[in-house]
């Protein structure tokens, strides 16, 4: 599978990550090898421990794999220092965190711009741009602390978004929300795919957010064990029981 960044966001190659030694060591992921192509939304799932956090980190950069490779549009990210893996995490890369991860003395557009300020490149239009995409231009004045869940996480969609990456991490984006916040969150994210080409790669445990998505991937003890297209509902729901039968 090409590797060249020609139509591949994401490629992971043999990615092992180890915690701990002898006889104590977990391998949280084993060999996985899977690929993310430009314009894709992926969701990947599995039970409680299987790796799916651990797999998102690796291929954001946040966490170094103990043993294969990642590339991000064709950079891999083993042969970057510390600060060229930073710099590419702040142009080619937004992450998502299910805690919003917002920084509460700034208001909806300083946390937005942020990601842009640091880089010395602030565009206030853009950042305007962004905040109305995500139907925030009448909250850009208001903290954290002055907005709802979903309003937090699409401050945080306005965040990933402002750089125009060339992927988008998101590690249960929902899980704090209720149904309608979460439907409007997801409902942002397929439409970063659908008109803005960007690539989503999304962990949830949520069937409902998963079918959202082009294609499933499900683990299980560190490694892919199903890679589909897009499915429905029950199908997915049929898929999670499965992996979690004894």
């Amino acid at each position: 599978m090409s590797t060249n960044g020609d139509g591949i966001a994401v490629h992971a190659e043999g990615l092992g990550r180890r915690y701990g030694e002898g006889e104590a060591a977990i391998d949280a992921l084993a060999d996985v090898t899977v690929s993310f192509p430009k314009g894709q939304f992926a969701a990947v799932m599995g039970p409680s421990g299987s790796g799916k956090s651990t797999l998102l980190h690796c291929l954001a950069g946040l966490d170094r794999p103990t043993s294969g490779e990642v590339t991000i549009d064709g950079t891999a990210l083993s042969g970057l220092s510390d600060r060229d893996l930073t710099v590419l995490r702040r142009t080619a890369i937004g992450f998502i965190f299910q805690s919003f991860n917002l920084l509460p003395m700034l208001t909806a557009r300083e946390n937005v711009e942020l990601p842009l300020r640091i880089a010395g490149r602030l565009d206030s239009a853009r950042v305007d741009a962004t905040l109305a995409d995500v139907a925030l231009g009448d909250r850009a004045t208001h903290r954290p602390a002055e907005l709802s869940g979903g309003q937090q996480q699409r401050v945080a969609i306005a965040r990933a978004l402002v750089s125009h990456p060339t992927v988008i991490f998101a590690d249960e984006p929902t899980g704090n929300l209720d149904s309608t916040s979460g439907h409007e969150i997801l409902h942002l994210l397929r439409r970063a795919v659908d008109e803005g080409g960007r690539t989503v790669v999304m962990v949830t445990h949520d069937p409902r957010a998963a079918v959202v998505a082009d294609r499933v991937l499900m683990l299980s003890d560190g490694r892919v064990v199903m890679d589909r297209p897009g499915m429905t509902a029950d199908e997915i729901y049929d898929a999670v029981r499965t992996l979690d039968s004894p």
